[in-house]
């Protein structure tokens, strides 16, 4: 598979409408633009003074606009970042930091929230109440999840948006999101941030479309394992704040499987998010870091040719399922055909790379 070259075209846009102020054609990444599942990245960029267009002031200002990447070959947005920073003064260039949307959810607040037996998604929705009113332009596609949950908040817990809808997704069964960007209408004037909310993100196909191929678009593959500490263990507790005998704590949750297989014990405790009071809820978050640590981690970190490799925001996205197809290597003299999931990616548009973090799971 071959395509053009990944290039990006930048735009400006309102942050609080979406909508495009200027074109931003001499504006590049200085570093690597990621995605990750249900957390937020940042990066940074450089903006050539002398190709900007007379109104880049107004367009790149920190806490007010919005910078979105659109592959010109698809025409797809692929990237928006929230400015942050700007740095300039005697240099012909100006610095520009920003962070993936996720990022803003971390300076809004929850308000109190009674939520008994409520299906995840409307969770999630009533928690984004406060980002919805006099922020960017989100828009909820979350649909029932069919589990249902309660979550108790005061607004004097002063808990963000974003750590209360992260522990909404540590828990076991807990619905997984992310925030994309799209166009707002046929005649491209902005972009919309469409908040989605799933039990899992993306497509998880046993026979995916997408194949990065090594020898092929793969110029190098890592394949890592690790038991290491908090990243493999038979026995999980989660624990709640405070010290003594009046802590909570989950019930243990034990591999039994492994364990009676022969596996030696390994003990992992954590204090999952602040403020929780209710012993069932540690014990659920106690039970998904065991579904997800018991056979410790499996990556794979892909770097790819992007024109050659499957096309991000095209043949696949963050959450897919993507095959992974190795003729033969030294770590694999017979050759590997794994099917794994995008947890997140890194694009570096400038050395044509992109590379997934797969991960492999059971």
């Amino acid at each position: 598979m071959t395509g053009a070259p990944l290039e990006l075209a930048w735009y400006a846009c309102d942050f609080r409408s979406g909508h495009i102020i200027e074109d931003l054609p001499a504006l590049r990444p200085t570093g690597v633009l990621s995605k990750l599942l249900g957390a937020h990245t940042s990066t940074s960029f450089e903006l050539a003074l002398g190709g900007a267009p007379a109104g880049w002031e107004a367009a790149t200002e920190e806490g007010r606009t919005l910078l979105v990447g659109v592959d010109t070959e698809t025409d797809l947005p692929i990237w928006a970042g929230d400015v942050l920073t700007r740095d300039g003064g005697s240099a012909q260039t100006v610095t520009i930091g920003a962070a993936t949307v996720e990022a803003y959810l971390e300076r809004r607040y929850t308000g109190d929230q009674l939520l008994i037996q409520q299906d995840q998604a409307t969770v999630i929705t009533s928690l984004m109440s406060a980002p919805l009113v006099q922020g960017p332009p989100f828009v909820m596609d979350a649909p029932p999840t069919g589990v249902l949950m309660d979550l108790t908040l005061l607004d004097a817990d002063d808990r963000t948006v974003l750590s209360a809808i992260q522990e909404v997704m540590g828990l076991d069964s807990g619905p997984e999101w992310t925030i994309d960007v799209e166009w707002s209408d046929a005649s491209h004037t902005g972009f919309v941030l469409p908040v989605r909310v799933r039990p899992a993100i993306g497509t998880q196909a046993a026979q995916p479309e997408g194949t990065f191929d090594y020898p092929g678009c793969v110029v190098s593959y890592v394949l890592s394992g690790s038991y290491e500490s908090g990243k493999g263990a038979t026995i999980v507790t989660a624990r709640g704040e405070g010290e003594g005998a009046g802590r909570l704590s989950s019930a243990p949750q034990i591999a039994t499987d492994l364990e009676a297989a022969g596996w030696p014990r390994r003990v992992h405790r954590f204090t999952p998010a602040t403020g929780i009071t209710d012993p069932d809820a540690l014990t659920a978050h106690a039970a998904k870091a065991l579904a997800l640590m018991k056979a410790g981690a499996q990556a794979w970190t892909i770097d790819a040719v992007a024109s050659q490799a499957p096309r991000l925001g095209r043949d696949w996205f963050l959450g897919d399922t993507v095959r992974i197809a190795v003729e033969t290597s030294p770590r694999h003299p017979n050759g590997a055909d794994v099917v794994a999931r995008a947890w997140s990616w890194e694009l570096d548009p400038a050395a044509d790379r992109i590379r997934p973090i797969l991960v492999e799971e059971s």
